[in-house]
């Protein structure tokens, strides 16, 4: 037998391989800004987030400057079922009234930030936890659904991003984790969608990636195999066409939104492949579908 479990030598090539391959990618961003969106249904189990914490520490060491993003529409459903409060959906949207933002800003500024902060911490990194509340980052406008009659309550979109609070805190080896609740200029608490946050956030940082990590493996085709790269006039054909059909749409027309914003590159791509980050950003491979304009 003389496989590289068992043969010193082999393993120290393939690693060396390894190493020769992620090389120009590291040096490509390194002291770039990458902002991942961390969804709640690529959260997972506590395996999952150790793991995603492991990739954004290792990021972090190899001169990135990664800032998460977390959503949490699972674990908001599950509190407010616990406490016998009723979800109600207008448009993919939470219909968001006094009670339930309060729940909201708990379970997303709360539990479940600085569970991700833990994990991070845990695995050697230094993590801070934040919300779009923090030093005014992010003010957030009421949501008024064109043609619809329905009221949202609390839900809001980004009408303005300060970076200042980010702009201290990156590059001095801390990881920024933001949760997505604003304040709005009436004062009020918003619920603001977790993609479109991102994309205001990586926007404004001029990011040179913004990954969504899902629960699908990238933009698929009509033979339903992943389409590695997308510009954005072939996204509106692929809608027209119907290739890009439900839920996929609202994925697409954000990562079009960021890339209005100034994000140089957006990647749609499975939150649940092991290391899909690492994948993504330091292989030749890739692990996804890239938007660019």
């Amino acid at each position: 037998m003389t496989g590289t479990a068992e043969n010193p030598e082999a393993q120290a090539q393939a690693q060396a391989a390894i190493l020769m391959q992620a090389l120009p990618h590291m040096l490509r961003y390194d002291d770039s800004i990458v902002v991942v969106k961390y969804g709640g249904h690529a959260m997972g189990d506590d395996k999952v987030g150790r793991d995603f914490a492991r990739d954004m520490v290792l990021l972090e060491q190899s001169g990135v400057n990664p800032v998460v993003v977390h959503g949490g529409g699972p674990q908001i459903g599950a509190m407010l079922a616990k406490l016998g409060i009723k979800s109600e959906f207008s448009e993919g949207l939470r219909i968001t009234d006094r009670a339930t933002v309060e729940i909201v800003e708990m379970v997303l500024a709360g539990s479940i930030n600085k569970q991700i902060v833990g994990f991070i911490n845990a695995e050697g990194g230094r993590a801070i936890g934040l919300c779009g509340k923090d030093g005014n980052m992010v003010i957030a406008k009421k949501v008024h659904q064109p043609g619809q009659s329905v009221d949202l309550g609390f839900v809001g979109d980004p009408a303005k991003v300060d970076t200042t609070v980010l702009d201290q805190v990156l590059g001095r080896e801390l990881i920024p984790v933001l949760a997505p609740i604003a304040q709005g200029e009436d004062g009020e608490t918003y619920n603001v969608n977790a993609d479109t946050f991102a994309g205001a956030i990586a926007g404004a940082l001029k990011a040179k990636r913004l990954l969504f990590l899902t629960d699908v493996p990238g933009v698929l085709d009509q033979n339903k195999n992943i389409i590695k790269e997308l510009r954005v006039d072939q996204i509106r054909a692929l809608i027209a066409d119907g290739t890009i059909t439900g839920g996929m749409i609202p994925k697409v027309e954000t990562c079009i939104y960021a890339l209005e914003q100034g994000v140089e590159g957006v990647v749609i791509l499975d939150g649940k492949t092991p290391h899909a980050v690492l994948v993504e950003l330091l292989t030749d491979h890739g692990a996804g579908t890239l938007i660019t304009r």
